[in-house]
């Protein structure tokens, strides 16, 4: 007995190294089976840059400070091509992905909507591969058609054409899709019921942009932004937001269409948008409890609100008599009455509240009133990954004082020094400059851009480092619109390109941007990577980034040190990018070092011939 206990546990090692080769060969046997499948069906996840100074990787607190960007030498970087992303990944949105938050077992509100807030993949689940486009894919219609018509092939969905067939959102056309210009509460059209709009608020000829008093507007709930899109006609511009919801891809019809838009919700956090930057806000029947969490949404929209702005809102409570719509309306006209808006006009299906223009009623209200006014240490401009607040923004003594914002009519607004530079510190003569600074750069991309574009080439663009918004003031008097972003560490000069008459988020260049892939025919970046290198995050992630979002044919301008282009340069062959021309910028005082402009185009590829270099 006793020798066979001891050639038993003689045995027993021997088995256990045999099961833990066996575990380690089925391993290796996975990951390189998902390896050697890169080139077809590839989601890889980390990239060298990416596992070492990944997205968001403690912003560069590691201690290294060797330039992401290394020497300038041409030994440095020896990139090699990325592989192709799985088809199902054509439209991913890497920190609006519903898969990531299955996977990470994500525990969210669903009844507050956090689960279509942001929620970015930590760098070791980042993608390292290029999103391919549909099959079929073709160069998008150029604006103006494109508010009306875009091609099937493109956003290859059609839900929506027969879940609102009744509401004229859309319609299926043989390889197109059409927009009647229809929604929920406008079925014959948003050109009438905007003109319905500004005759409830008297204004002069019907016209919603009030002689250019009103121009930017926040469209909540927007659809596939057919409100916003016949604004546009106005001289008025509207960021149209939706989150990616039921109706997955609205916002992708709108960006498809040429309308300004951007994937959000209105949940837990404040919208990335600064205080007092909307004259209107709207809302057509866009499904949100705004009586939730003591009116914290309502709140919301109020912090948005210019002094004197309004919110119309078209909805079954506001005209429907039955039972639980007539407590729907008691309680919010009570709640709205507290926070001192008042009815501008209700008529039929709509009515449109004003907020006050100083702050007088929020004086006189009892002691205790709820929602109560804001702490004086809560800054309302600061918004990114800020929780809403349940109170009510103040206006500014210099704001109350003046009755309103001191801006100017539209378009004169666009160079008139608003009053808001102040709290930068900002003078008006340093304003100027840079707004005359910025139109001649921009005439010398245009010029170095020559017969590349023509005059619909263009029509979305996004300048990924705004300042003050003078690259998208310098193109007034192109048929496009500029998404301004501002970095989210940086002065708050958000809140300078609204009262511009410009429409903008904030953003942090660390993480994947809250737009569809394919949505910008133009980006421009101006010491972007030069900053990204600063905080030590991922130079490569952030060229996937602008591959994903950046339309085929589209067009990249670089504006940076020599050492950042020619880092890009080495990845152009890699990302199916080209490169148009390279020159040194036209110094200026604020460059630390000379500046060089890399302007770049992407060429059209295909997934099914994804191993060659199509061009158009």
């Amino acid at each position: 007995m006793r020798g066979r206990n001891d050639a038993g546990q003689s045995k027993r090692p021997i088995l256990l190294c045999c099961m833990m080769i066996v575990c380690l060969c089925l391993l290796f046997l996975y990951f390189s089976g998902s390896n050697g499948q890169a080139k077809s069906t590839a989601f890889e996840y980390g990239t060298k840059f990416s596992r070492t100074l990944g997205w968001g990787s403690d912003d560069g607190e590691d201690g290294s400070e060797e330039s992401v960007f290394g020497t300038g030498d041409a030994d440095d970087i020896k990139p090699k091509g990325f592989p192709v992303c799985d088809d199902r990944h054509s439209e991913l949105i890497p920190c609006l992905d519903r898969n990531l938050i299955y996977q990470m077992r994500l525990k969210l509100d669903l009844n507050l909507m956090e689960h279509y807030e942001r929620h970015c993949p930590p760098p070791e689940r980042r993608f390292n591969c290029l999103i391919p486009p549909p099959h079929g894919y073709k160069v998008p219609i150029k604006w103006p058609k494109s508010r009306d018509v875009v091609w099937k092939a493109n956003i290859p969905h059609t839900h929506l054409a027969k879940e609102k067939s009744d509401q004229n959102w859309m319609v299926e056309a043989g390889e197109k899709i059409k927009f009647p210009g229809g929604g929920t509460h406008f079925h014959h059209g948003a050109d009438k019921y905007i003109s319905n709009i500004a005759n409830m608020l008297n204004f002069k000829a019907n016209n919603i942009n009030n002689e250019g008093m009103l121009r930017t507007v926040l469209d909540v709930g927007c659809g596939v932004a057919s409100f916003g899109g016949y604004l546009l006609s106005s001289n008025v511009i509207a960021m149209s937001l939706a989150p990616n919801d039921v109706h997955q891809n609205q916002i992708q019809f709108a960006l498809e269409r040429g309308i300004p838009a951007y994937l959000g919700v209105l949940g837990t956090k404040r919208l990335p948008y600064p205080s007092r930057s909307f004259e209107l806000a709207h809302c057509s029947r866009c499904r949100i409890d705004w009586l939730q969490r003591d009116g914290i949404l309502l709140l919301e929209l109020d912090r948005l609100l210019r002094p004197g702005g309004y919110f119309a809102y078209s909805s079954p409570e506001a005209y429907a008599q039955d039972e639980e719509d007539l407590r729907i309306w008691k309680e919010m006209s009570a709640l709205v009455e507290r926070m001192c808006w008042q009815i501008a006009e209700k008529r039929n299906q709509t009515v449109i509240w004003v907020k006050p223009l100083n702050n007088d009623c929020y004086r006189r209200r009892a002691l205790g009133t709820k929602p109560p006014l804001c702490k004086s240490s809560d800054d309302p401009d600061s918004v990114w990954g800020v929780p809403m607040e349940a109170c009510i923004t103040p206006y500014p003594e210099q704001m109350h004082r003046d009755g309103g914002t001191g801006l100017a009519p539209w378009p004169a607004r666009l160079t008139t020094p608003p009053p808001r530079l102040a709290d930068l510190y900002v003078t008006a003569d340093t304003f100027e400059k840079d707004t005359e600074m910025w139109q001649q750069r921009v005439e010398n991309y245009w010029s170095l851009l020559g017969p590349k574009v023509k005059p619909d080439t263009i029509r979305n663009i996004m300048d990924m480092k705004a300042n003050f918004g003078s690259f998208a003031a310098a193109l007034k008097d192109k048929d496009v619109w500029v998404m301004n972003v501002v970095p989210h560490d940086g002065p708050s000069t958000l809140k300078i390109i609204y009262d511009r008459g410009l429409i903008g988020s904030n953003h942090d260049w660390c993480e994947a941007f809250s737009t569809y892939p394919r949505t910008y025919d133009l980006l421009h970046a101006w010491t972007v990577f030069s900053d990204l290198d600063k905080r030590g995050c991922s130079a490569e992630d952030l060229l996937l980034e602008m591959d994903r979002i950046l339309r085929p044919t589209g067009f990249i301008i670089v504006r940076d040190k020599s050492i950042v282009t020619d880092f890009i340069k080495k990845y152009l062959h890699a990302l199916h990018w080209e490169a148009i021309t390279v020159v040194d910028a036209e110094t200026s005082p604020e460059s630390e070092e000379n500046e060089m402009i890399l302007i770049i185009r992407k060429k059209l590829w295909l997934p099914e011939a994804s191993s060659q270099d199509s061009t158009m």
